[in-house]
């Protein structure tokens, strides 16, 4: 299983530019697999990680997640390519439908469709991102184009999916899904079955399963859980991540945190691997400069060990 670190998942002085820059850095030189980006209110997610390409070498830089409504497919696609491009091939796009309170309540766009408005999206999107021309007509796109990008290669693309209809569509034409805030009995007895048998339908390959969940080493799990609980308060308002606690039989977002002494993240991380995660997306949310660096050191050790078995 692959480790990477997730980022501009928060704000405040840290949130700036050169800060990710020096996270990138910092993620390259311990031996992460990759640095995924969120994207809120803060930077624009694409735009920062071609930025963030011409200053490291190896690492994959991906996005976790766009929403997909905000941007036409096609204006997705080039955007996407002219990352890949600035990256040598090292980028992987990642979507999602948000959610209502965003897409509709802040964005003032229509969410009525999201599984109509994905399943077309991703028919216009998928074959531009492989360099293909597109001519599409449905009801919410119409698109007859093809983009002209010097050194392009194709982009790969992954799809946030949580419900059985977006599981179906990313087996179908993606090379996974990355998740966030989801548990590891709902990741092995869902998740992964799920895209896995779309997937093997379409006639594709095994699919990635990158999980994203906070992370934290501590010898104080409750207090951080305590403060994690005001950090991710939103995520219980959302019926899409409600529903993944209601799986996981949990009643709060912190509660799906991975949080505790080392051999307590290593077994979780065990769990992980065996139920089929491909890739390990941490979120170091923790404000405590110790806790901080313990947490990375652990996860430098867990590479380094898979490295060497």
């Amino acid at each position: 299983m692959r480790i990477g670190i997730m980022a501009g998942a928060s704000s405040g002085p840290d949130a700036t530019l050169e800060a990710l820059i020096a996270l990138a850095r910092d993620v390259e030189r311990r031996g992460f697999s990759s640095l995924w980006m969120a994207q809120f209110f803060g930077m624009d997610a694409l735009t920062a990680l071609a930025v963030v390409a011409r200053e490291t070498k190896r690492i994959e830089l991906g996005t976790a997640v766009l929403p997909s409504y905000p941007r036409h497919p096609l204006g997705m696609a080039q955007q996407a390519i002219t990352a890949g491009v600035a990256a040598g091939g090292r980028f992987t796009l990642g979507i999602g439908l948000s959610h209502p309170i965003v897409i509709e309540a802040l964005m003032g766009l229509d969410y009525a469709k999201p599984a109509t408005h994905m399943r077309e999206y991703l028919e216009v999107l998928t074959p531009l991102l492989r360099g293909e021309s597109v001519k599409f007509a449905g009801d919410c796109y119409r698109v007859n184009a093809e983009l002209s990008i010097e050194g392009a290669q194709p982009v790969p693309l992954i799809l946030a999916a949580l419900g059985p209809v977006m599981l179906g569509l990313a087996g179908r034409f993606a090379a996974g899904t990355v998740t966030w805030m989801t548990g590891p009995d709902t990741l092995a007895n869902h998740i992964v079955p799920t895209i896995r048998a779309a997937a093997a339908e379409a006639d594709r390959p095994a699919p990635r399963i990158i999980a994203g969940l906070p992370f934290v080493v501590t010898d104080d799990a409750p207090s951080v859980r305590e403060k994690l609980a005001r950090t991710l308060r939103m995520y219980a308002t959302m019926p899409s991540y409600r529903a993944m606690f209601e799986r996981e039989g949990v009643a709060n977002p912190e509660d799906v945190a991975v949080l505790g002494d080392e051999a307590e993240v290593s077994a979780i991380l065990d769990q992980l691997e065996e139920s089929g995660v491909t890739d390990f997306n941490a979120s170091v949310l923790s404000s405590d400069p110790e806790a901080k660096q313990r947490t990375f050191a652990f996860l430098e050790s867990r590479v380094a060990r898979a490295e060497a078995e």
